[in-house]
């Protein structure tokens, strides 16, 4: 048997900063993170595209609680402890100068997640945090008021652990075993495959202002919209996903969406259509799109709505302009399946929040475990949100498990 003073499971980015902070608030303590990989913080080098996308430039407590469909309640009273603003002068301080980027999204200014990492690193060595991999956790018990942590090779004792696994079906299992409740897991951040010919053959389109809704429900979103291979993604779609995770789950990922593409009433899209006829009398419709389009969406929605290459917008009859109104303003398109968000894989589940005290990020039902980041049932939109999560949650943890000695 290994004794510890605190014992992290996880070395993701929940776990090392829960680590740093805790060492930084009480050097004397003897910490221990146990990973059951061969590598640390593989979440990190792969999130933002490589860029790690650290936060997000929301610093309002309360605005930046809209942006998690599960915890949104529950994170209110923590982000007033420690949020946006606290997270760039935590990594200024060790070194690492964030940038915000026009989408609000928060980088390092090296555009690499390599400078996130070579800060952890240089934190848990300086710290003499000691960081044990292929230690993957089988077992987790009580014995004399400490905790016993059970690897396949040894058993790891300590009177304060703090879990920040993420998304592990595995540590879910144990975490049941000793009376926890598990929401179960379903996927969130996603992107929606289509297969239909007006998005076929231009991967790469975006419109930037898009409004889209789930037919059949009060789900809906705004934002720029990308065509891809295998159907639409950006964020007006990721955040369709994230905030529908349970009911789309619920249809087995078969759904349809009414799609906008301009955000504009359909009478406002007519007069617009009825006055370009006016303008543009003598020229093309595919060559003198409206809107903003890109020219190859724009071509799409025409063909769709029988006007053809040869049409000059003198030729417009009623009925084609009705028709490209409607694939303007309401366009249909059947979803069949999902695909996952580039290497970003999200889940909405976890621990029932109910059981979890947020003032300290404790258990409700055993004392000195404590719980952060995605091992929880929280999850948000893309845009550095869920790593904002894994700081806050992490950052009270280690205060709380400081606080005892």
């Amino acid at each position: 048997m290994k004794q510890y003073d605190v014992i992290i499971i996880g070395g993701g980015a929940a776990g090392f900063f829960a680590a740093i902070n805790l060492a930084d608030r009480n050097p004397k303590l003897k910490i221990c993170i146990l990973e059951r990989g061969s590598n640390v913080l593989t979440k990190v080098k792969v999130s933002g595209g490589g860029r790690c996308n650290v936060t997000h430039a929301q610093f309002d407590p309360k605005e930046l609680t809209y942006n998690y469909p599960r915890g949104q309640k529950e994170l209110l009273g923590p982000f007033n402890k420690f949020m946006t603003g606290d997270t760039v002068q935590w990594f200024e301080e060790r070194g690492v100068d964030l940038k915000i980027e026009e989408d609000g999204r928060m980088f390092p200014k090296s555009n690499s997640s390599q400078t996130i990492i070579d800060c952890f690193q240089k934190e848990v060595t300086r710290h003499k945090i000691e960081i044990l991999i292929n230690r993957s956790v089988i077992d987790l018990t009580t014995k004399e008021g400490k905790w016993l942590v059970k690897t396949k090779d040894n058993i790891y004792v300590s009177e304060k652990v703090l879990v920040a696994t993420g998304s592990s079906k595995k540590i879910w299992n144990i975490l049941k075993e000793i009376g926890h409740t598990i929401v179960q897991p379903v996927p969130s951040l996603f992107t929606f495959n289509i297969d239909d010919e007006r998005i076929k053959d231009i991967p790469g389109v975006v419109a930037e202002n898009v409004r889209i809704k789930i037919v059949d429900s009060q789900l809906e979103s705004q934002g720029p919209l990308l065509i891809t291979h295998w159907g639409m993604s950006a964020p007006a779609i990721l955040k369709l996903s994230a905030f529908g995770a349970l009911e789309l789950s619920k249809r087995d990922y078969k759904f349809k969406i009414e799609v906008n593409f301009v955000s504009l009433s359909q009478s406002e899209v007519m007069n617009v259509l009825k006055d370009a006829k006016e303008r543009f009398s003598k020229k093309s419709v595919y060559n003198v799109q409206q809107f903003e389009l890109p020219k190859r969406l724009w071509r799409k929605l025409a063909t769709a709505s029988n006007i053809d290459e040869r049409n000059r917008w003198a030729d417009l009859n009623k009925n084609q302009l009705i028709n490209l109104s409607n694939q303007l303003t309401k366009a249909v398109f059947q979803v069949n399946g999902k695909s996952t968000f580039k290497e970003e894989f999200v889940t909405a589940g976890g621990i029932d929040l109910k059981e979890i005290n947020f003032k300290t990020f404790e258990s409700k039902l055993h004392k000195n475990i404590f719980f952060a980041g995605e091992v929880l049932n929280i999850d948000a939109v893309t845009g550095g949100f869920n790593f904002q999560n894994a700081w806050t949650g992490a950052f009270i943890a280690a205060e709380s498990i400081a606080n005892f000695k």
